[in-house]
Order: structure tokens, then sequence, then C-alpha cells
């Protein structure tokens, strides 16, 4: 599980890149989070949009869902930073509140599922709204959605 996680919007995948080393810093619009795996939470939020329903899907059917891209090689130091789908950036960009709330309680309930007391005691409706706002914005400037974790 990754102990620190920052969702922020960079023009391209070469300037997403360049944050793999130090995180991304005061130039990037961000919205970090913690104890949670990124890209299990991207593939989340994709089925969730291309698959809408309160109940979440069994692992099984997780497992076999089209995983966010690696923007950099992956080594061996934990560190990973992922792009996000466009069509989840184009539909976090247009979701309601009540399909953010409704996705944050199955996010939740996942969570909750798999680490029980060792979960994120970070407020994960605000974590999507956060990501949300940096959805849209990336859709207005062209720009793309990332993740950095480690």
């Amino acid at each position: 599980m990754a102990h620190d996680i920052v969702f922020f919007l960079a023009p391209d995948d070469a300037t997403a890149a360049t944050t793999r080393s130090r995180g991304p810093g005061r130039g990037f619009e961000c919205v970090p989070c913690r104890f949670i795996e990124p890209d299990s939470a991207i593939v989340e939020w994709d089925m969730y949009f291309e698959e809408p329903s309160a109940e979440a899907p069994p692992s099984e059917r997780l497992l076999a869902w089209s995983w966010p891209q690696w923007v950099t090689a992956p080594l061996n130091d934990g560190v990973e930073v992922f792009a996000f789908p466009q069509r989840l950036t184009r539909a976090l960009a247009s979701a309601s509140p009540l399909e953010l709330e409704e996705l944050a309680e199955r996010w939740t309930q996942r969570l909750r599922a798999a680490d029980g007391d060792d979960m994120t005691d970070d407020d994960l409706l605000a974590v999507l709204r956060g990501v949300a706002r940096l959805a849209a914005s990336a859709v207005n400037t062209g720009g793309g959605l990332y993740s950095w974790s480690f």
C-alpha cells in the first residue's frame, strides 16, 4: 500500500514523468491522500463510470479491468507515476455530486473490506471531489491527470 499519494495535473506525460524523484511540487495543482493503492483506485473509479452500480464489483472483475499506464518505468524504490485514462478524466470532470457520493461510498466499502482498521483516515469523498476538480481543469486545458505515489 502506498503511504503518500498525490493526484495532480500536468500538461503531458513528459512533464508528469519529471515528478518521479520528488513528487509533484508547488508548480502542480494537486490533491494529496494517504494509505491507498492509486492504481486500484483508478481502476475502481473507471469501472464505476463505465458500468455504474452502487455495489462494488467482485475483486476478480477489478483485476480483469484495464489498469492505468505507467508514465515512468517502475523501479525497485516504491515510487509510481500513473496516467489516468482519458475516458476516466472526462467522466470525473462531468460527474454529478450524486455520482461522486455513490462512488465514494462504494470505494469506502471496498477499502474497509480489504484493509479493516488499517484503512486510510482521509475523507474519500473530499478526495474524489478534489480529483474531479482536477479532471475538469485537465479537460479545459488539454492536460492530463496523474497519480504519484510512494
